[in-house]
């Protein structure tokens, strides 16, 4: 067992991180503790980290332990990575106190964008929920990862690409997939395993060539890149204007008696670049609970 200290650069909001985590089920976490166990998969091995808080939003402190001596260093980079604790917060809140958002961003400051732990793992659970309200949705994911996927030391792993890739649509049509999700999700890890799609090559791509080879994939929209974009390669400038909570945010901040068009979106929008992830996560924020 090792452990190691880290600090942010930045204020930084680990409360809202461990809120965001909580909302699935598969997440192995404890809120008034301020721990989160993260599942991190580096080639064929799997392991598991944890990740505690000791600061506060202002002056944010982190304690990180986990098993392996050997890949030690792999582990903090996959855990830098995830959490994003270089990034400039402070920075990104005093931009958006220069726009239409700043009461916003003085309700919730420090709002990070929050990650999930692969970006396989972000693919599958975006295709999974693309189109299905939150609790139907994180119903589907926690069968489909408890069905295919591993457990170890009660962490969740999602199952690889290799796994998914020789089910048959009819098992997932009893865990109630569609059968145009079941093909989505299936076929999508073929392409993965055969080497036609390369999502590590992929994340290195500008959002716009992303979006230009991610959507001639079946059953990948718009929506589901840009979450992919945002939530599995953590991006910093999307703002998934279709996205029903966006939109409803939108309606309850500026006082609207109806949701905002897509148009209207991009209208109101102007100014957020280059952080509007941030302005979607803080609004996303301001309705949930």
């Amino acid at each position: 067992m090792w452990k190691e200290d880290v600090t942010a650069e930045s204020f930084y909001d680990f409360d809202y991180t461990l809120l965001r985590f909580s909302l699935d089920p598969l997440c192995k976490l404890d809120r008034d503790e301020r721990w989160v166990d993260i599942p991190v998969t580096l080639g064929n091995e799997r392991h598991v980290v944890r990740v505690e808080a000791h600061g506060t939003t202002s002056e944010p402190k982190f304690r990180i332990y986990s098993e392996s001596i050997e890949r030690k260093e792999e582990l903090l980079a996959h855990i830098h990575n995830l959490f994003q604790w270089d990034r400039d917060l402070e920075k990104i809140h005093e931009h958006f106190l220069d726009t239409n958002l700043d009461q916003l961003f003085n309700a919730h400051p420090g709002t990070p964008i929050v990650k999930d732990f692969h970006l396989y793992d972000c693919l599958m659970k975006t295709i999974i929920h693309q189109q299905l309200n939150m609790k139907f949705a994180f119903t589907l994911s926690t069968r489909f990862v408890q069905q295919y996927g591993e457990q170890i030391n009660g962490v969740w792993f999602y199952p690889t690409p290799e796994r998914v890739a020789k089910i048959d649509y009819n098992e997932l049509r009893e865990l109630q997939f569609s059968q145009r999700k079941a093909e989505y999700v299936i076929d999508t890890s073929k392409l993965i395993v055969n080497g036609e799609l390369d999502l590590e090559e992929l994340a290195e791509k500008d959002d716009e060539e992303v979006m230009k080879r991610l959507t001639k994939v079946r059953g990948l929209g718009p929506w589901t890149v840009e979450n992919w974009l945002l939530f599995g390669v953590g991006r910093a400038d999307l703002l998934p204007k279709a996205d029903i909570g966006i939109q409803n945010a939108l309606k309850f901040y500026f006082e609207r008696d109806s949701k905002p068009s897509i148009p209207e979106i991009t209208e109101m929008s102007q100014g957020w670049e280059p952080y509007r992830s941030y302005a979607s996560l803080t609004l996303w924020r301001s309705i949930e609970g």
